[in-house]
């Protein structure tokens, strides 16, 4: 997952609060928000399942979501 795609898949998931969780939200799987994570370096897919699981997103939308827009 790229960061575009993690972009993506908050929006789609958690629409106008998105950026908030990313911004204000300590994961308690990472011990920072997903925002610090980011930034730090981990992986966009880790920060990815780590919102999910605290934001109790239902398992089956967890894999599919972030994957790049179809090319025109």
């Amino acid at each position: 997952m790229k960061h575009s795609e993690f972009a993506r898949a908050v929006a789609d998931e958690f629409g106008a609060l998105g950026g908030a969780l990313v911004r204000d939200l300590v994961l308690d799987d990472l011990g920072v928000t997903a925002q610090q994570a980011l930034a730090a370096g981990v992986r966009p897919r880790d920060v990815w399942v780590s919102l999910c699981r605290a934001m109790d997103v239902p398992p089956v939308r967890i894999p599919g979501a972030g994957r790049p827009e179809p090319k025109n």
